[in-house]
């Protein structure tokens, strides 16, 4: 009877360590397939979270049962278009992780691919190479080099046009389903840029869909009130030059969020050139420019590296 009596009076007491935050796990008596099953339903920042709760709960949520499901489903496909073959070793955990921090160059290097840390979806990059310029084909108006700064093996740098015009497609099959997506332009200026003040049209669209088009300054904001002066040249008379004549619009009229480049943390610049939502089972291609052909003044100095396609960030 005491012996009875001892036991409950233990497991009273293990109930109260529980309810208490003692050392002992709330959920020991809850299967950790069961656990990892959960947590899959929800999203890799969730399960990021939710290993932090008890042993049995980081066990669950470092399993490859619950990364598999935030990885994309034709992730070996993507694998087998790059050369780096040291991922495919990777627990699934890990290459998610390694595929969110560090891009992944596929189809002869021509793009990247990465993952959204926070949700998972799919990420390209299109390199300067992959992407249709105009006269790009001429050194007199473009150059194609290497660059330590780029992720591709080529950047393009613009020598001198009048006429500029740059796309870039990327199928939509590629994308993740049902996402709204944003393109951006990543570029950076040399210091010898000029013919930049006016700014260049940028639009995104899907075959069949309404284009997306808007305005943006290449030049960085801490040149914003850099001057100019229209003056001929020889080669045109709407040829325009760096004065101290012309002023740039101010700021406040350009719509500052939109109308100017940020800097991202890899030393580029980024513009954002529009946004496009992808629906489940469309097919078809997701169409980009940039372009800048109304002015007829001469442009030097832009440096692109590609166009990069990633998921709208929706605030918490």
């Amino acid at each position: 009877m005491n012996g009875n009596k001892r036991e409950d009076d233990e497991e009273v007491g293990k109930k109260k360590m529980i309810c208490s935050g003692g050392d002992i796990d709330l959920f020991y008596a809850v299967p950790e397939g069961c656990i990892a099953a959960a947590i899959s339903l929800t999203g890799p920042r969730d399960a990021s979270r939710l290993s932090a709760v008890s042993k049995i709960f980081k066990s669950a949520a470092d399993s490859d049962a619950v990364w598999t499901r935030f990885l994309p489903e034709d992730y070996r496909q993507i694998l087998a278009r790059s050369k780096d073959a040291k991922r495919v070793s990777l627990s699934n955990k890990d290459l998610f992780l390694n595929l969110a921090n560090h891009p992944l160059l596929i189809d002869n290097q021509t793009k990247s691919f990465f993952l959204d840390k926070p949700t998972g979806k799919k990420c390209f990059t299109i390199s300067a190479r992959e992407l249709g310029i105009t006269w790009g084909d001429t050194p007199r108006y473009w150059a194609f080099h290497p660059s330590p700064e780029s992720r591709f093996p080529e950047v393009a740098e613009l020598h001198s046009v009048c006429w500029l015009e740059i796309t870039g497609r990327i199928k939509s099959s590629m994308l993740s389903p049902n996402t709204t997506y944003i393109a951006y332009f990543i570029f950076k200026m040399t210091d010898a840029a000029y013919g930049f003040y006016s700014p260049v049209k940028v639009s995104v669209k899907t075959q069949g869909s309404k284009s997306e088009s808007r305005k943006v300054y290449l030049q960085y904001e801490e040149d914003r009130n850099q001057r100019y002066q229209i003056r001929p040249r020889r080669l045109s008379l709407f040829n325009r030059i760096r004065s101290p004549f012309f002023e740039v619009p101010p700021a406040a009229k350009r719509e500052e969020d939109k109308m100017v480049p940020k800097q991202r943390i890899d030393g580029w610049l980024e513009a954002a050139m529009g946004e496009v939502t992808i629906q489940a089972g469309e097919d078809g291609d997701v169409e980009m420019s940039v372009m800048e052909i109304e002015g007829g003044n001469w442009k030097s100095g832009l440096i692109v590296e590609g166009i990069e396609i990633r998921p709208k960030v929706v605030s918490e």
